[in-house]
């Protein structure tokens, strides 16, 4: 209590010090008076003192809040009071006034920029200036108080730093809430009194406006909006669709005969605002109005035209140029990216005949839009920050640099010196080295080092435990091609597992084995049977595991070719019944598949396929066997041991387990 109290009188007494010390213009009578406390009871009392002496000042001029705030910014360069006090009087003086007067407060605020850039301020209060001018924007109306709008924003661009990423759009996110809203009627009488505004030399050029066209101009906002569903098949076809009913009625209705004396759209009033309408004339920029008997007139405005083909070029730089953030399928086609580029140089043909000073016009588009290409390369690389260029290095005298190439050594009598030793000069001495541990390759690729090829009794003595790893076993099918007689031998019987086919080889071998062991004893010569290594097995096996661990592990599915000799045969399938898919076992399958779409898109279906396929089937299970259907009619590996290994990896458990019980 007696904390509270003692804070209390401290601000009072501050604050009656405060008012004599401004009202001089004496701030080292404030000083000397803020030296009798601590520090940090100073400052929280002065702080507060500062706001209470504001609230006996919000009546006054502007001129005078002015003052109060640079009294306030000196009170802070003398360490009296915490730097964020000038914006937290700001703020308050804001929340207290009209728009009106905080427009012209707001002139103090950015001629101050650079007060507010200064290390004392800058940290401590560019948050609470973000936060007054987010406050001042809500207020305001982006229609009515455009101007004002355009000032904040400008002041926050010049406030913060060019690589400030808070106000970057990093992640090149869109306005997703920015609906154009369009259909309904208007009454007669706005028609009839924008209709007198407009003279037109010749009936001919009158364009008629149907309802298709209305409808198919307004709906480009959608994309405009969001250009990424200009990605998606069925959107672009839309897109170029409306784009050119729309640009064919720009390039009929030509702004040449028509001769507009005023334009309403551009100086309508806002009603009952005495104010607007003592000041200045101003343009007024309304977001847009849609309605269909309103377009006639909007076509026939420059300003609106022009609106409207700028919004083409900026979609068209955005599906053309590297953005960062993009995915790997937002990418046009080779056609779609012709038809874009075609599309561009006719809506700067448009813009270059839209008056007044059309071609003037079209170099200011396109330097801007250069701009925004280098804006986006520079996100594209980090958003690095800018420095200032670093003084050239300074070169070297042409002496200097003869005196260099005097002590370099030929490199014509380099290689001389190596010729004459029978070695290779690389101009690298990790390659010299590396060339010359033997300068014949071929006699190094003929060297018993690198023959590593094994006996095929040795290969197989690790038994049919082996044969699980998926290394062991492509490298047993080689061994197999080049030492045994059973690899190209044709049966009838079809190939299921690799595990089970080697398993079955080993086998066969062994007997193979065992029986010349035991005609070679009887013979008298029983060291036949022994079995020998490789002469060099310690390199052979190191490089068998080298060579093991570059392949993956896995069992490998083995497909039975069909003998296609006799081609009269009907009894002899294209496929084995181990790879054919059954309805049954569809059936089976589709009724516990989780997520179709999941497996689908690992089968290689594109998006728009994926979409075909819900659109022709009403639910998920016929979406699911269409596609299985077509995937194992279609593609030539399409089996059910693939799919059973395709989903597994997936993690579809349930699937997999019902295929595999299925019958």
């Amino acid at each position: 209590m007696s904390e509270k109290s003692s804070f209390d009188e401290l601000r009072v007494k501050y604050k009656d010090v405060l008012s004599k010390a401004f009202s001089t213009n004496n701030i080292d009578l404030l000083d000397s008076f803020s030296k009798k406390a601590n520090e940090s009871d100073r400052k929280v009392a002065m702080d507060q003192a500062f706001r209470d002496k504001l609230l006996d000042l919000l009546t006054e001029a502007s001129s005078i809040l002015e003052n109060y705030v640079n009294f306030c910014i000196e009170s802070c360069r003398r360490l009296m009071i915490t730097p964020t006090m000038p914006v937290v009087l700001l703020g308050d003086i804001f929340d207290a006034l009209t728009l009106n007067k905080c427009e012209k407060l707001f002139t103090y605020v950015e001629n101050g920029v650079n007060i507010w850039r200064e290390d004392l301020f800058f940290v401590a209060c560019k948050n609470n200036l973000l936060r007054m001018c987010n406050d001042l924007l809500r207020r305001l109306s982006r229609s009515q108080n455009t101007v004002f709008c355009g000032r904040i924003l400008l002041f926050l661009a010049k406030f913060f730093p060019f690589s400030e990423r808070s106000g970057l759009n990093i992640v090149s996110e869109f306005n997703l809430e920015n609906v154009t809203e369009f259909g309904g009627d208007i009454s007669g009488t706005l028609k009839d009194a924008l209709d007198e505004e407009m003279v037109i030399d010749d009936d001919k050029n009158k364009l008629n406006i149907d309802y298709n066209l209305y409808c198919r101009f307004w709906s480009l906002q959608e994309f405009f909006r969001s250009p990424n569903t200009c990605y998606n098949k069925i959107q672009w076809k839309t897109f170029v669709a409306h784009s050119g009913s729309v640009l064919s009625a720009f390039s009929s209705y030509k702004l040449e005969a028509i001769e507009l004396q005023k334009s309403k759209l551009n100086r309508l009033k806002p009603v009952n605002d005495v104010e607007m309408e003592e000041s200045k004339e101003q343009h007024y920029f309304a977001k847009f109005l849609t309605n269909q008997k309103l377009l006639e007139l909007q076509l026939s405005d420059a300003n609106f035209r022009r609106c409207v083909l700028i919004q083409f070029l900026i979609l068209f730089q955005y599906l053309t140029t590297t953005v960062k953030f993009k995915l790997e399928s937002q990418e046009l086609k080779s056609d779609q990216s012709e038809w874009v580029k075609d599309t561009t140089n006719l809506v700067y043909k448009l813009l270059g005949e839209t008056p007044p000073d059309g071609k003037r016009f079209v170099e200011c588009v396109k330097s801007i839009l250069k701009r925004e290409e280098h804006w986006n390369n520079w996100k594209n690389d980090g958003c690095p920050e800018f420095q200032k260029p670093k003084p050239a290095v300074q070169t070297e005298s042409i002496e200097e640099v003869r005196r260099v190439k005097k002590r370099r050594r030929p490199v014509g009598d380099i290689i001389k010196e190596y010729e004459t030793q029978s070695k290779h000069f690389m101009g690298n001495n990790e390659l010299t080295k590396l060339w010359n541990q033997c300068p014949d390759n071929l006699a190094a690729c003929r060297t018993k080092e690198r023959d590593f090829m094994p006996s095929l009794e040795y290969m197989l003595s690790g038994g049919t435990s082996s044969g699980s790893g998926g290394g062991w076993g492509w490298r047993a099918l080689r061994l197999l091609a080049r030492r045994s007689p059973h690899f190209f031998v044709h049966t009838n019987n079809p190939i299921g597992r690799l595990s089970d086919y080697l398993d079955d080889m080993v086998k066969r071998i062994s007997r193979e084995v065992a029986a010349s062991a035991t005609a070679n004893t009887a013979n008298g010569d029983p060291s036949a049977v022994e079995d020998k290594k490789p002469e060099s097995q310690e390199e052979e096996m190191t490089e068998e595991q080298i060579e093991t661990d570059l392949i993956k592990d896995g069992d490998t599915d083995i497909e039975q070719v069909p003998d296609s000799t006799d081609a009269n045969d009907e009894d002899k399938p294209t496929r084995t019944r181990l790879t054919m898919i059954t309805d049954s076992q569809l059936d089976v399958l589709v009724a516990n598949l989780s997520d179709w779409k999941k497996l689908a898109a690992k089968l290689g279906y594109k998006p728009d396929e994926i979409e075909f396929f819900e659109t022709e089937n009403a639910t998920d299970e016929a979406r699911a066997k269409n596609m299985l259907k077509l995937w194992f009619d279609d593609d030539e590996d399409a089996s059910v041991e693939n799919l059973l290994y395709i989903m597994e990896g997936l993690e579809l458990v349930d699937a997999c387990e019902a295929l595999r019980n299925a019958k």
